[in-house]
């Protein structure tokens, strides 16, 4: 019910109930996973966890007979749970007010090294009258170049009409580079047209944006973690 998001966890220990989750209260229905495959996230979360074509993950079961190391277990089961926490990242993004999102990728790139500290790195726009620019970062620490930032925080594919609108906006700041990034995804052609103009445009989706935001550390936690060790022969050679 969390990925269908009926339910969070605010904290750990805690589980609160979303406006979907009262709704579901109030109908009388049977929540099963019938009921959950209304929701986006929720058909999102199982298209991640069959791999995507509804069969289960490479790996995932070996099936008789077939036996895996330990080593493979561990990153068979370490996939599966990247794939589902990123799909949880994406649906709390999702839910996130327009400001936070704006700042959230921010702090995705700062974490990235754009720019070193985040106090002076880049900084949120987001105000009327900012030309299509959300936000504004400095591709390093010296800012000898400037990265211009648009965020959407959308369900539906964001087209070409959107991305030649942004590649416009950089025109106005006389800016070279930026990036746009959605929470849903681009469109053939949008992706078509960011590789036939002069400006360098990076485009980033909902899933790419989720996986920089566990590889960098934005809006997750440690939980443990393993050293995986092998045996050193060479400790072992005499002499």
């Amino acid at each position: 019910m969390m990925k269908a998001r009926l339910l969070e966890r605010p904290q750990r220990g805690w589980l609160q109930i979303l406006p979907r989750g009262l709704a579901a209260l109030e109908s009388g229905a049977e929540v099963d996973g019938t009921y959950l495959e209304q929701f986006e996230e929720y058909l999102d979360f199982k298209k991640i966890g069959s791999g995507g074509n509804g069969t289960p993950p490479e790996g995932a079961n070996a099936g008789p007979g077939i036996q895996r190391t330990p080593e493979e277990l561990l990153d068979s089961g370490y996939q599966q749970h990247k794939e589902g926490l990123a799909s949880e990242v994406l649906a709390r993004v999702k839910n996130c007010s327009p400001a936070f999102f704006e700042q959230l990728v921010i702090d995705v790139l700062v974490a990235m090294g754009y720019g070193g500290s985040r106090a002076d790195a880049g900084r949120a726009v987001g105000r009327s009258g900012d030309g299509g620019i959300d936000g504004i970062i400095k591709e390093d620490r010296l800012g000898l170049d400037a990265v211009y930032v648009q965020a959407k925080r959308w369900e539906a594919s964001v087209g070409r009409p959107v991305v030649q609108a942004f590649a416009g906006s950089l025109e106005g700041h006389r800016a070279r580079k930026g990036i746009l990034i959605t929470t849903s995804d681009f469109s053939s052609e949008a992706r078509d047209y960011v590789g036939r103009i002069e400006k360098r445009i990076v485009l980033l989706n909902g899933k790419e944006l989720a996986d920089l935001m566990i590889e960098h550390g934005v809006g997750v936690t440690d939980v443990r973690t393993y050293t995986l060790k092998r045996l050193d022969s060479d400790y072992f050679e005499e002499e």
